[in-house]
């Protein structure tokens, strides 16, 4: 069964019989803890209407269209690529992934960032909001990708382009991104959709520049 960070035969520290394998309860911490980071990111988003790339941001876009609630839309839009990930990926990593995205969609309605700015009559400003925002969600997918887990849709894909063909997991996912952003121009006002973007771009640097095969030898 693939791990969702490969490692390479060249790396010299698999050479050296370096590789130490996460314990259960590392990869049951580890998971929770990427998934809530992210959850963390998406509230934070949702909270000045802003999207991000992948399907939570579809997610997101729906939910400002549709009086359904974003955790629920987030798990639904992902149930297909479930299903891919099951033949590409294995089992272990879908049932993972799914958790994750449980967890995720479950604890971003928990984080109070509006009522709480509406209590003390204050506003979050969108450009920080959006960046912090994506920061949180690609450090919490970091997390969960070195713990053979993601958070479905877009990730599940570029994960499996990175392994079978060597792609940037980060590049893949920025390049799918472009057009969820173009969609949001539908629904979102055009100068969210431009912080979106920028945005969008700090959470796929973030898996660009720490995200790569052989870098990290936990599995």
């Amino acid at each position: 069964m693939p791990d969702s960070a490969p490692r390479t035969a060249t790396s010299p520290y698999a050479e050296a019989g370096a590789v130490v394998r996460h314990t259960v309860v590392e990869d049951v911490f580890g998971i929770l803890t990427g998934a809530f980071i992210a959850s963390l990111g998406l509230s934070l988003l949702q909270s000045v209407d802003a999207v991000t790339g992948g399907t939570a941001g579809l997610a997101l876009l729906l939910s400002y269209a549709l009086p359904v609630p974003f955790g629920l839309l987030f798990f639904a839009v992902n149930v297909p690529f479930f299903l891919i990930a099951i033949r590409a990926r294995g089992w272990s990593f879908t049932l993972r992934s799914a958790a994750s995205v449980a967890l995720a969609a479950a604890l971003a309605s928990l984080h109070p960032f509006a009522r709480l700015a509406e209590t003390a009559g204050l506003e979050l400003t969108p450009i920080y909001a959006i960046v912090t925002g994506n920061l949180l969600a690609g450090v919490g997918l970091l997390m969960l990708f070195r713990h053979r887990s993601s958070l479905g849709g877009f990730n599940i894909l570029a994960l499996t382009l990175q392994d079978r063909l060597g792609w940037s997991a980060g590049y893949v996912q920025m390049g799918l991104d472009v057009g969820v952003i173009l969609l949001a121009l539908t629904v979102v006002p055009a100068p969210t959709v431009a912080l979106s973007a920028l945005g969008a771009v700090v959470l796929s640097l973030v898996l660009v520049l720490n995200h790569k095969p052989g870098r990290y030898l936990g599995t």
